[in-house]
This record gives structure tokens, C-alpha cells and sequence, in this order.
């Protein structure tokens, strides 16, 4: 067989900041109800405990005062370099996606200027002027997305080694009186990947992507706190969270499907879904429509590794955090070895939907 180039991940790092957050410190929040800026009069550990039995989160991770997600992404970079063994001089590119940017403790407001690429760049004193630095917001699948977009840099012969990068710090942009606001968690993953020539397929074999408008369109975006005695001035994360449940089951197992077709494999093939941390129910209810699209009634849910419990959604972290963990055996249970077909996918903000395929070197 021919020698091709294929986009392979030669090392991994995350960053889970210190502050443990549980459900039992949203009791005394005073939530209002969507769009009517009246408060609910449910008792605070009802709306903790359905909070629980829907999304399956306990509890999820804060960032401290000082930390803002180009830290976080930093320290993301910096694991996974070591791991891979690389030269931070030699990388020919450093991508970073997220959605807010560096926003700073006691502020709603997005700093994306100059790039968190650029910012990671230069705390990680990179001196090599031809590392290129670039961002990617495609609300939550926005890692999945760098990572296609690495994927086209490495198989076109433009560059050879980069860094992949997913950060969120989303606690500070989420309404303190929306219920939302106890999915959203912060944090960082971190990928290298190079190219590697190979006369059999490796690395990252398909993708399949899709983006949605519409009535989808914003399901997820910034708007004003349902509580109208807080600063209308400040813009924080609203959700409508059953349309995005709806959109996710209609479209996500269709999206993944059309990734396993274009690697020309089966499900049976696959061993791994890293799937997008967002709500634990929805995330199984998804992986049961991928099973009855190949018509197979028994489904693997030991295929799907989870952070959600105990880390929350930290939106463009989740799915490199969590092949992170796996990767480093630091979940009970789950492991990955070398030959293995695994999947990268995600939904989010958008709306947007991205499956790749990637058999572990």
C-alpha cells in the first residue's frame, strides 16, 4: 500500500482547576424562571436534586481568582508536550478553541484580543516566529473542530507538528439565577499531534461535520439574567435546553454514522466515544440512536467513558480532558490501546455538530 500522511496524537495533558464546586452550594441561589424575571418558589434542594437526576452532574470544577482560560490552556500545553517529548520551539502551530476568551474574575466581558493562541504562545515563551498562532469558536465541538482543521494543515503539507487546545472558563459568564448555570464548569485539555507517514491507516482517519441555523440558531447565545435586579449591562450564557436535547438526538447519531461510513468501517469497529460532555442522559440516549442506526438492539455502554459527575460541562474541554484521562488510566474502568478505533464528536452554540474517526498509533 501507498505511504500517506496521516494526523496522529503523540501526546496529551489537561488542567481540572482545584476548586471542587457541589450541587449543595446552588441550595441558596435564588433562581428565576426562564424569560419571566419571576423567582421560582421550589425549594432550593428540589431544584438541586432534579438538577442531578436529569443531567447526572454532582459536581463540576471552578477555576480561583486568579486563573483565566489561557492559564488553564497553558498548563493543558505544557502536560502534553512533555508527554509527547516535543520541543515547545518545534511546534509549527498552536490552535486553541473556546468561546470566551480570558474573561476575568468579577467580569462578563469576552477578551479575545490578542488570540489565546497568541496568549498561550507567549506564556509558554515560544521564541520561534513561525509557530502560527490562530483561535477556533464553534461553541462546544470547537476542540473536534481544531482538530479537523489541524488534520487539513498536516495532510496538505503545510505544517508538521502543533499543539490542539480546548479551553473554557464558563463559570464566569453563566447567570448565577438561571438553573443552567450548575451544567457549566471550567477547564482544559491539550493534544500534540504531527504527522506520520504510513502505508497503513492511522491517526485520524475520517470526519463528518454539520452546522444548523434556523430555529437552532439560537438556542444557545448571550443575552440578560432572568433576574431583572442584576446588571442587565452584563451579558450571560442562555440555553434552551430541551431544543438543544432535541436537535443533539436528531442529529448527532446521523453525524457520527457518516464518519464510520467514510473511514469504511462499522460499528463494530469502534471501541471508544469520546462524546461531548453535556448532559449524561442525553449523551446515552445519543449513543442508543448510533447503535439502532446500524439495527443492533444490545448497546455497549462501557464504549462511552464519562467525566460529566464530577467535572461538569466546560464546553470545548470536555472531550480532550476526558481522552486525557482515559488515555493516563485515571478512569476506573477505561483504557485505550494501540490498533483501537475510537471517536472524537461533539455538539454545541451554533448550531454545530463534528464526529471524527482516529485509530490509536
Amino acid at each position: 500500500m501507498e505511504n500517506k500522511i496521516y494526523t496522529v496524537i503523540t501526546g496529551s495533558g489537561s488542567s481540572i482547576p482545584p476548586r471542587v464546586v457541589k450541587n449543595e452550594e446552588f441550595v441558596n441561589h435564588k433562581f428565576y424562571q426562564p424569560g419571566k424575571q419571576v423567582p421560582f418558589d421550589t425549594p432550593g434542594e428540589e431544584i438541586t436534586s432534579k438538577f442531578e437526576a436529569i443531567t447526572c452532574i454532582a459536581e463540576r470544577r471552578y477555576v480561583d481568582e486568579k486563573q483565566t482560560a489561557s492559564d488553564l490552556a497553558v498548563e493543558s500545553a505544557i502536560l502534553a508536550l512533555d508527554d509527547a517529548g516535543l520541543d515547545k520551539e518545534n511546534l509549527d502551530f498552536i490552535i486553541v478553541a473556546h468561546n470566551f476568551g480570558d474573561v476575568k474574575s468579577g467580569s462578563t466581558r469576552i477578551d479575545n484580543m490578542p488570540s489565546l493562541a497568541n496568549k498561550v504562545k507567549d506564556k509558554l515563551a515560544i521564541k520561534n516566529p513561525s509557530t502560527f498562532c490562530h483561535d477556533n469558536i464553534s461553541g462546544c465541538p470547537g476542540w473536534t473542530q481544531a482538530m479537523i482543521i489541524a488534520d487539513a494543515y498536516i495532510r496538505a503539507g503545510f505544517y508538521q507538528k502543533g499543539l490542539v487546545i480546548g479551553a473554557d472558563v464558563l463559570s464566569r459568564v453563566s447567570d448565577p439565577h438561571d438553573r443552567d448555570t450548575m451544567i457549566f464548569a471550567d477547564g482544559a485539555g491539550a493534544v500534540v499531534v504531527e504527522a506520520k507517514e504510513s502505508d497503513v491507516p492511522v491517526g485520524i482517519l475520517a470526519h463528518e461535520s454539520r452546522s444548523d441555523g434556523g430555529k437552532y440558531c439560537n438556542a444557545l447565545q448571550m443575552g440578560s439574567s432572568w433576574n431583572p435586579d442584576y446588571d442587565q449591562s452584563e451579558e450571560v450564557i442562555k440555553m434552551e435546553g430541551n431544543k438543544i436535547y432535541v436537535y443533539a438526538l436528531s442529529t448527532v447519531p446521523g453525524v457520527v454514522k457518516k464518519s464510520i461510513d467514510k473511514a469504511g468501517l462499522d460499528l463494530s469497529d469502534i471501541n471508544k466515544v469520546f462524546i461531548h460532555q453535556a448532559n449524561e442522559k442525553m449523551d446515552l440516549a445519543i449513543l442508543e440512536r448510533v447503535y439502532k442506526l446500524y439495527k443492533v438492539k444490545e448497546v455497549d455502554y462501557s464504549i462511552m467513558p464519562m467525566s460529566i459527575r464530577e467535572l461538569g460541562n466546560s464546553s470545548t474541554a470536555t472531550v480532550p480532558t476526558l481522552f486525557d484521562l482515559v488515555k493516563k488510566n485515571k478512569i476506573e474502568g477505561q483504557s485505550i490501546e494501540s490498533g483501537q478505533n475510537i471517536i472524537f464528536t461533539s455538539v454545541g452554540a451554533g448550531m454545530n455538530v463534528n464526529s471524527i474517526i482516529y485509530r490509536i498509533p
